[in-house]
């Protein structure tokens, strides 16, 4: 069967304005009920970069999270925010991008990952830690920015996952990809394969563009997309910035991996991409290497903790398995 990718134009984050957005939005994959059964543990995956420039629009709007928890409760479930961001807990992060009344609110608990191996589709990334809170949520509702990206050009639906490998996991990943893009790439998506959100709700009202993920500017975008296939939403959404999908990694690597239709193939049940399609947005005009240029030092710490926690281990489940 065809992937649907809902598409709809959307200029506000006001409280009740946003809320008939959403539900407008999902009402063509089934509405809130489709995916959320009462007492269902909720797993809410926001884009928690950086608490450094809360102004910038590098992290997902806290009004989208607020009027998605709240259909989640409704539904009778129960919600918990969850990320694993480049600098700080997921729970400071949260707070300084404006989060507190949700937590107040809402009393949305903030959980911190924590990593376990999980059989993963290929057997090159078998030793990918994944964080279990993901894992092992009843239901996991990916909510990820749109934004340009200095390593791989963009990151959407599917590098948002990458914030459920836990930390000190990330930082080897971005040391052992080196600066193989490709490489890096295979692994966001055998990490979006494992994790396999049951929903992703795209925030492109407001976007980031430039020398994103985080040095960029915030640019109105006025999009609101949703699908049960993350690689199909992050087609749809390339199209409509007129980026070639060729020239996003995590969007070859899928192509690569077969699991990315043509986008003649994709059932857009609202808005089509053309109408909302847009000529100017600006990507990146520098590219940086995956792995930062990592200090010697660092890259034999992470190398040691790799050996000791995960090449060692495997080894042995593997000659006893």
């Amino acid at each position: 069967m065809a992937p649907s990718v809902s598409l709809i134009r959307a200029t506000s984050y006001e409280r009740e304005i946003l809320r008939d957005s959403l539900e407008t939005l999902i009402e063509p994959l089934g509405g809130i009920k489709a995916f959320v059964k009462p007492g269902n543990r909720v797993l809410l995956k926001p884009n928690l970069l950086t608490g450094a420039r809360p102004t910038k629009e590098c992290t997902t709007r806290p009004e989208l999270v607020y009027a998605v928890a709240k259909m989640v409760i409704e539904a009778g479930g129960k919600p918990f925010l969850g990320d694993s961001p480049a600098f700080g807990s997921a729970k400071g992060v949260a707070i300084a991008n404006g989060y507190q009344f949700i937590l107040d609110e809402l009393k949305l608990p903030v959980v911190e990952f924590h990593g376990k191996r999980y059989t993963a589709a290929s057997e090159d990334f078998n030793h990918l830690l994944l964080c279990k809170e993901a894992m092992e949520a009843d239901v996991v509702i990916n909510l990820p920015k749109v934004k340009s990206h200095v390593q791989l050009v963009l990151t959407m639906g599917v590098k948002n996952l990458f914030g459920c490998v836990p930390g000190k996991m990330k930082a080897w990943w971005h040391m052992e990809a080196g600066k193989d893009a490709n490489r890096f790439a295979d692994m966001l998506v055998e990490t979006a394969r494992a994790i396999n959100p049951d929903l992703t709700i795209l925030d492109g009202i407001i976007g980031h563009e430039g020398n994103g993920p985080s040095g960029g500017e915030p640019r109105q975008l006025g999009v609101l997309a949703a699908s049960t296939d993350v690689f199909a939403l992050d087609r749809a959404i390339v199209e409509i910035l007129k980026v070639p999908p060729q020239q996003v990694p995590t969007l070859a690597a899928s192509m690569r991996a077969n699991l990315v239709p043509e986008l003649t193939s994709i059932d857009f049940p609202l808005l089509q991409t053309d109408i909302l399609q847009i000529d100017d947005w600006r990507l990146p005009d520098k590219f940086i290497p995956i792995d930062f240029g990592m200090p010697r030092v660092i890259k034999s710490t992470f190398k040691h903790l790799y050996i000791r926690f995960i090449k060692e281990p495997m080894r042995a489940y593997n000659m006893h398995s």
